[in-house]
């Protein structure tokens, strides 16, 4: 536990400033619609620092019992103008958006534009994480935070089970899922998409640069490695999904990251992993499927 918790303290230090600022101070409803039997509010948070951010919630009707909720992460993709809307519109890599599929099982969402994507695109990735680095400070970092701050969010709502929310995310929003698992436990469960791999081995096989310049956070490979953060999840629930002929998850690194995960959780715990060995950088349809009954197991059915 010592343990644990010292390797917290340095990757919240590595992280910066901005992880720390994690808290919405105003939000106001711009307007609802119909999705799915449910209601998609439309939401704009505006944070300590003045930062305007545009979200979709995804719930129940009012009068409906509170229901588990998860953090929707969205992915990159070179894509920044697709940000909150994946959670209602998906992007080729997925098999359909998963929002219906989300109201199916009884689980709300909160999928956030995170900076640099939808409305946020100015200043561009680049631009805003060199910025952020010459402050002292991380986008990875300021990323996390915003996604704590939606933890609290949907903590907060009456139509909201706040002891059953969880983390999801392909891509990108992968690997915001199990990180945000790893740094806050009031993450139940995390499925985390299509990024997974220790970083050192990354690059080690020159296949790192394939990332973009958000994931940078400096010291991170003295620090700890991929696996070993994510070990900081157990016992609550993580599953992992890979293709193995993805660009982002090469089987070396992937595989120097489970061995680290498996030994963080040799006490128990529930960790499952759903490996696609002819796939790339895809959500197959097995791979919904799997992570549909994750979560249904997971946050649905306790």
């Amino acid at each position: 536990m010592a343990k644990a918790s010292a390797l917290h303290a340095q990757l919240v230090k590595a992280l910066g400033p901005g992880y720390l600022r994690n808290e919405f101070k105003a939000v106001r409803r711009r307007g609802v619609d119909g999705c799915f039997g449910w209601l998609l509010e439309d939401l704009e948070f505006e944070t300590k620092d003045g930062a305007l951010i545009l979200a979709y919630f995804l719930r129940p009707p009012v009068d409906h019992a509170p229901v588990p909720a998860v953090v929707y992460c969205h992915a990159h993709g070179n894509n920044y103008a697709v940000g909150r809307d994946e959670l209602t519109l998906g992007r080729p890599a997925l098999q359909s958006p998963y929002a219906k599929d989300l109201v199916a099982l009884g689980c709300a969402a909160l999928c956030i534009d995170m900076p640099c994507f939808g409305a946020r695109q100015e200043p561009a990735e680049s631009a805003l994480s060199k910025a952020l680095a010459w402050q002292g400070d991380t986008l990875f970092g300021t990323m996390l935070g915003e996604q704590a701050a939606a933890i609290s969010f949907l903590a907060a709502q009456p139509m909201v089970q706040a002891g059953r929310i969880g983390a999801m995310g392909f891509s990108m929003g992968s690997t915001l899922a199990w990180w945000l698992a790893a740094l806050d436990e009031r993450i139940l469960a995390a499925s985390a998409m299509c990024s997974f791999a220790d970083l050192g081995s990354l690059v080690g096989l020159g296949a790192h640069d394939g990332h973009g310049h958000y994931m940078t956070v400096p010291g991170l490979l003295n620090i700890a490695r991929s696996g070993e953060i994510a070990a900081l999840i157990a016992p609550r629930a993580l599953q992992i999904c890979v293709g193995l002929q993805d660009w982002s998850t090469p089987e070396p690194a992937f595989a120097r990251a489970r061995q680290d995960l498996e030994a963080g959780y040799s006490q128990g715990g529930d960790l499952r992993f759903h490996i696609e060995p002819e796939q790339g950088h895809v959500e197959p349809p097995a791979m919904r499927a799997a992570v549909l009954d994750f979560l249904r197991d997971t946050l649905i059915a306790p």
